[in-house]
């Protein structure tokens, strides 16, 4: 073997390793982050976790990727550690899917629908498809499946190349004597764990060690512990994900290393007993990619099966391990809601796009909850309510900081066009949220103010006031329907309703200019009212800019002003049929010198 049939193998290796990622990353995008959120729905049923687990790693292709996954559930406190012994289980069952599929390599046979069955023989096939997907079609879905074929036929030409240029060593003496060597068991098993743990992918080493049985030269007796070895390899990832995360997720990485190490001495130990006295006639012949799949799966299956008794034995064995101090506490983040943006959930964008919407749903509702604590304040003042709306404020405000943070990072990722546009709005309408929260304690700061100092808004005063709060309260409701829903259509409801409130916080003022002039108010009273009047008018202000922005993203047009100037301006006069409509229903209640109606007209004509 020369120097050039080395360059093969390595660009061999490195294309089928590029192939596999192309493969997952589309499988993953195709998933959309659903299989992920099957994870979170998960009881503590250890068979229903099992096969959770096993049918995830199968879409996803890799069990490291779970295991990853896995770890940040714990370590953002959505699952707990019991609930994981059974997914890690069933991800090392269902990563034996790939060698199934490289196992097809080895067929051999002159008929031709057999032959269709050989990847060298359909995987050209799919590489065209991939191609015409990718670039002729509009669909992201349809150009993530063209990823798929495309990731699967480079995978099996690098497979191909790899077992082209290692056929020459069959006739190298130093090749076969190095392979009997792997026959010693703990050799066998730490090649198999150092090839595994440098390229991170049980399935990438299984392929590699199918590869190099197509030379014929690998006997069984030495792929088996290989197989055992790469098990335990894999466990590597989850251990370099867990660094700096809780003590918990900790402990999810442990149980998948002990899982794998103890199912591999149970099983060696049972298997070369047996050997001992039967021996296996098998072992001594050469190995093929079938039989390797078979290897594959009859050691995670049966460890799965002796050891999925034992979970609790393993989750205590791995409590033992990462053990709790009794004067260190545990750092624990003070609201859990914050736990679910984890940096491991980056990996699978389409997932940590999903915990984000989350998370920004969240802030949406504490972002309402001080609004509308707020006005309940103006009302009836209490340190309570100050307290609630104080708190729920410093929530949103970290939900700014942390959710913005993620965001950005996420933004950056490989996302489908759906995630994007969902990237997007998140990413410009969480700042809304966070305005209107602290536009709602610059409210409770009114409230607060006319307590202390024992001042209190005349009946005139409090029932207009009312309907432009009632007028605000409807749009903020609008506004985070709208977001929540992604609904366009409701979205044409805001524009209408936020000119009737700009309208409504002119007419208040005016309103108050007149009884100031008539000695029925005064003008430290009017200084309170016109605050309160500009907060609630700016939180219209932020309503419709959630409006705005669910609408531009999907209609995938950015000059605000111009589709603000459609909106208003549009042919059909839409726009000012329903601002008659809703001025009708937030009359202010009418004044003797002026109907309440023609000073409002008045208003807005300026």
């Amino acid at each position: 073997m020369d120097f050039f049939s080395v360059l093969a193998l390595l660009g061999g290796l490195a294309i089928f390793l590029y192939g596999m990622n192309l493969m997952g990353d589309g499988l993953a995008k195709v998933a959309g982050g659903k299989l992920e959120r099957i994870l979170e729905t998960l009881t503590s049923n250890p068979i229903r976790a099992v096969l959770l687990g096993m049918g995830v790693t199968a879409v996803i292709q890799s069990s490291s990727a779970t295991t990853v996954m896995v770890v940040g559930f714990v370590n953002s406190g959505i699952m707990k550690l019991s609930q994981v012994v059974g997914i890690i289980m069933g991800a090392n069952i269902g990563t034996t899917v790939t060698s199934w599929i490289l196992s097809l390599t080895g067929i051999q046979s002159d008929n031709f629908i057999i032959r269709l069955f050989k990847p060298t023989s359909f995987s050209p096939i799919l590489a065209l498809i991939g191609v015409v997907l990718i670039m002729f079609t509009k669909s992201q879905k349809k150009k993530d499946v063209g990823a798929i074929f495309v990731g699967f036929a480079i995978l099996m030409y690098g497979m191909n190349a790899m077992s082209g240029a290692v056929e020459p060593l069959a006739e190298v003496p130093e090749f076969t004597g190095m392979l009997v060597k792997f026959s010693n068991p703990i050799l066998g098993v730490v090649a198999g764990a150092v090839l595994t743990a440098i390229i991170q992918s049980s399935s990438a080493s299984v392929g590699i060690l199918q590869a190099l049985c197509l030379t014929g030269m690998v006997p069984f007796s030495a792929a088996l512990p290989i197989i055992m070895g790469q098990n335990i390899g894999t466990c590597i990832t989850a251990i370099l994900s867990a660094i700096g995360a809780s003590k918990n997720a900790k402990r999810a990485a442990m149980v998948h290393l002990y899982f794998n190490l103890i199912g591999t001495m149970l099983f060696m130990a049972v298997f070369y007993a047996i050997n001992a006295v039967v021996h296996f006639s098998f072992m001594a012949q050469a190995a093929t990619p079938a039989g390797i799949a078979i290897l594959h799966s009859a050691f995670n299956i049966t460890a799965t099966l002796v050891l999925l008794p034992f979970g609790k034995a393993l989750e205590k064995l791995a409590c033992l391990t990462i053990r709790d101090k009794k004067e260190e506490q545990e750092k624990v983040a003070a609201d859990p809601d914050f736990m679910i943006l984890e940096s491991r959930f980056l990996e699978k964008p389409a997932f940590a796009v999903e915990q984000s919407r989350n998370a920004a749903k969240k802030m949406a509702e504490d972002s309402h909850r001080t609004l509308f604590t707020a006005l309940g304040l103006l009302k009836n003042f209490s340190a309570e309510g100050k307290a609630l709306v104080e708190e729920a404020e410093k929530k949103v405000d970290r939900y700014e900081d942390e959710l913005g943070t993620y965001l950005v990072k996420l933004n950056q990722k490989d996302l489908s066009v759906h995630d994007s546009h969902s990237v997007s709005i998140m990413l410009h309408c969480i700042g809304d949220f966070e305005r209107i929260s602290d536009h709602g304690v610059n409210i409770m700061e009114s409230a607060q103010e006319l307590y202390e100092k024992g001042l209190k808004f005349s009946d005139k005063a409090l029932e207009e006031l009312r309907v432009m709060e009632h007028a605000v309260e409807d749009i903020v409701d609008i506004a985070y329907k709208v977001y929540e829903n992604q609904d366009v259509q409701l979205a044409r409801e805001i524009e209408p309703l936020e000119e009737v409130i700009d309208e409504l916080s002119k007419e208040l003022k005016y309103r108050h200019i007149q009884r100031l002039r008539a000695g029925e108010c005064t003008i430290e009273m009017g200084f309170i009212l016109s605050d309160v009047t500009t907060s609630l008018e700016r939180v219209a202000d932020h309503c419709s800019n959630i409006g705005v922005c669910v609408t531009q993203v999907h209609e995938d047009a950015f000059d605000t002003h111009q589709h603000l100037k459609q909106i208003k301006h549009g042919p059909d006069e839409t726009f000012y049929r329903a601002l008659e409509v809703i001025r009708s229903q937030y009359q202010l209640p009418e004044i003797k010198d002026e109907p309440a109606a023609a000073q409002m007209a008045a208003a807005g004509s300026q």
